[in-house]
């Protein structure tokens, strides 16, 4: 798998984090819907223990009861006979509440009579239609041809009438379509044989509309409880009808209580709705608070602000699919079916909107209904925490970019050096070129940078090894020649003295054979012994002062002067091997001073590396030496032995590396004196 992929998957680990969010989200809400259910429970106990003490004197509506539903208007109407001022008013009249009575056997073809009544707390309206009806107007000039009428009655809200009374009753004709007054003959009836008096109390305007007509009627508002039928007939005719709501007893008034909605009000929270309801499911009371949070403007959102409403209106979907299934239950009605109404859970309105609800029973066997806006228990509960999934999922992809743009670039990257380092070694193996450093500072720079130091090296080790064969065969070329003609001289001399001389030159070339043979051993064993050899902290002023002080007792024909402490110098490494490569450093000084001169051993410290020097009389090294002096079989100066091989100095450069140092040599002037001084640079023990 590729870099890249790695990090892609990586990366969708941290989604991880929205998904855990989430599931916070929906116990969160659980444990929100059961805390907020009990306090509703409570607060619906409160709220019914109110209602039933202001409807103690109201008379509650029976199921079997008829009723007429009374609205409540928001602003007044205007008496003229149409429709499209009442409260519902929809030009295909799909959704007028209109209240209807029964069709005989279902035939549609019937004339029918449907009916709205609305208060404005002083006077009563009526609006009611007959359909399927052309009207036949009354002719005052021959009152018993027949005619459509509409005759009221009104019984008091008590219900208190003694045998020989009738409800108050009106009779309403009209010659024209147009204004229209009710008549009445007095208390008791309205075919009484008193002669009929204009109430002006009761008013209206006669329309035709579709197929039938319409009245649109305003009384003065009787008290709660009062008791309202109306019927329209045509007498005296084949096709005559009679389509009333004048049952027995008279259809009771029903309507919502201003009072009791006001005290509703003061007991609930925001983002509530509370109902109170009759036996037979009429609304007598239903009050909605607005949220506390007013649903912001579009314009004065930000980019993040919309992502976030997003988010969380998102969030609110999910949270919603997890919840239990809600029942659908109507908000807008005047009356509901008690039946199919859950005591408490979730509910859905026609607008989709979802509400916690729960009911209590009030005294004279209503219901209090009371619901709260689950976006309102949503909002308080996960508008900080939506947001911070929101925002932590926004800078999770945005951190997925990153990552996949980061991974790209360093894969880039590495082919880039993976090009680079194919480019630099040829099919043989041969280092043909260097690589390019890198100016970046992380891992994978430093790493094309140690790529760089290694192919330099290798081409430098390759460059060694070829120039060391012919430096070795350069060796052992001359030897071989001297062996070879003074063998063939041998074979070839007459006397005694020119065979002693040939056999003591061969005798010299093969002991510089020998000797070459031996430094290559030994450097070779060298390097084998780093791989065994242990490192320890030692003194090393101790140790070179002790070494200096032997030689000086071996070796008569020379000065050796030892400058530096004589302890407290530590060093980490093996004390074995660098007394041999002290060994290295005097046998070469010794080879290259003159008789009696001086040799110059000391130690020098810093703050972070130690330096042991060699100092020696006599012959200086070129300016511009063409090889590294401490390359095998390699000397640059002329010393008082012939045939040097030059692998002593090799050997302090293996020892030198080998502790983490640098071994170099300068031409220096001491005490008057010309020579070289050799340095061994090896790190401080502490660094």
């Amino acid at each position: 798998m590729t870099l890249k992929r790695q990090l892609f998957v990586a990366s969708l680990l941290m989604l991880l984090i929205p998904w855990a969010g989430l599931q916070f989200v929906l116990e969160l809400d659980q444990a929100l819907r059961q805390q907020a259910l009990q306090q509703l429970q409570d607060q619906a106990d409160r709220l019914a223990q109110t209602a039933g003490d202001l409807s103690l004197g109201l008379p509650a509506v029976a199921p079997q009861t008829p009723a007429i539903y009374v609205e409540n208007l928001r602003s007044s109407l205007n008496l003229d006979g149409y429709s499209d001022d009442w409260p519902g008013y929809d030009e295909a009249e799909q959704f007028q509440p209109w209240q209807q009575s029964p069709q005989p056997n279902g035939d549609t073809s019937k004339p029918t009579m449907r009916w709205q009544a609305a208060t404005d707390q002083r006077h009563l309206y009526l609006l009611i239609r007959i359909s399927n009806h052309q009207p036949i107007f009354f002719n005052p000039g021959a009152p018993e041809q027949p005619h459509d009428r509409l005759r009221l009655w009104l019984e008091p809200a008590n219900g208190n009438l003694s045998p020989d009374t009738q409800p108050a009753a009106w009779l309403i004709r009209t010659p024209a379509p147009g204004k229209v007054y009710a008549t009445t003959h007095g208390p008791g009836s309205a075919t009484s044989s008193t002669a009929p008096k204009s109430d002006y109390r009761v008013n209206g305007y006669w329309q035709s509309a579709g197929t039938g007509w319409q009245i649109e009627l305003e009384l003065p508002k009787p008290p709660q409880g009062s008791r309202l039928g109306f019927s329209a007939q045509r007498l005296g005719s084949a096709d005559s009808i009679q389509t009333s709501t004048s049952t027995d007893p008279l259809p009771v008034l029903v309507a919502r209580n201003p009072g009791l909605e006001r005290q509703l009000t003061s007991g609930m929270s925001s983002g509530q709705n509370a109902r109170l309801v009759e036996p037979a499911g009429w609304v007598i009371a239903q009050q909605t608070t607005p949220s506390r949070q007013a649903p912001p403007e579009f314009e004065a959102l930000s980019p993040l602000q919309i992502v976030e409403h997003t988010s969380l209106n998102a969030l609110r979907a999910l949270v919603q699919f997890y919840q239990p299934k809600p029942v659908t239950v109507s908000a807008s009605t005047n009356r509901l079916d008690m039946d199919a109404l859950p005591n408490e859970g979730l509910v859905r309105h026609e607008d989709d909107s979802v509400w916690l609800m729960t009911t209590k029973p009030v005294f004279g066997g209503r219901t209090l209904i009371l619901e709260q806006s689950l976006d309102q228990l949503l909002t308080f509960s996960g508008s900080t925490l939506g947001s911070v999934i929101t925002r932590s999922t926004l800078i999770i992809i945005g951190l997925t970019l990153v990552l996949l743009g980061y991974a790209s670039w360093l894969s880039w990257r590495i082919a880039r050096l993976q090009r680079a380092v194919s480019a630099s070694i040829d099919q043989d193996g041969r280092i043909t070129g260097s690589l390019p450093g890198s100016g970046a500072r992380d891992e994978l720079g430093q790493l094309q940078n140690h790529f760089a130091q290694m192919a330099d090296r290798l081409h430098g080790y390759n460059r060694y090894l070829e120039s060391f064969s012919q430096r070795l065969s350069h060796e052992l070329k001359t030897p071989v020649a001297v062996v070879r003609s003074s063998l063939e001289n041998l074979t070839h001399s007459e006397t005694e003295e020119e065979r002693s001389q040939y056999i003591g030159r061969a005798a010299a070339a093969t002991e510089r054979l020998r000797k070459i043979l031996n430094g290559m051993s030994e450097a070779a064993r060298l390097e084998q012994s780093f791989d065994h050899a242990d490192k320890e902290a030692f003194d090393l002023a101790d140790v070179i002062g002790q070494a200096t002080a032997a030689y000086q007792s071996l070796d008569e024909h020379h000065q050796f002067d030892y400058a530096g402490p004589e302890s407290g110098i530590s060093l980490m490494g093996s004390p074995e091997l660098m007394v041999q490569l002290l060994d290295k450093l005097v046998d070469n000084a010794r080879d290259f001073t003159p008789q009696d001169g001086r040799i110059q051993i000391g130690l020098e410290q810093t703050e972070r590396h130690s330096c042991l020097f060699v100092f020696n009389e006599g012959s200086t090294l070129p300016d511009n030496p063409d090889t590294s002096i401490f390359s095998p079989f390699v000397s640059v100066r002329e010393g008082r032995e012939e045939g040097h091989l030059g692998q002593g100095l090799l050997i302090v450069q293996l020892i030198a590396d080998f502790h983490g140092g640098r071994a170099e040599a300068g031409n220096e002037t001491r005490n008057d004196s010309e020579g070289v001084c050799f340095r061994v640079i090896v790190p401080a023990a502490h660094s």
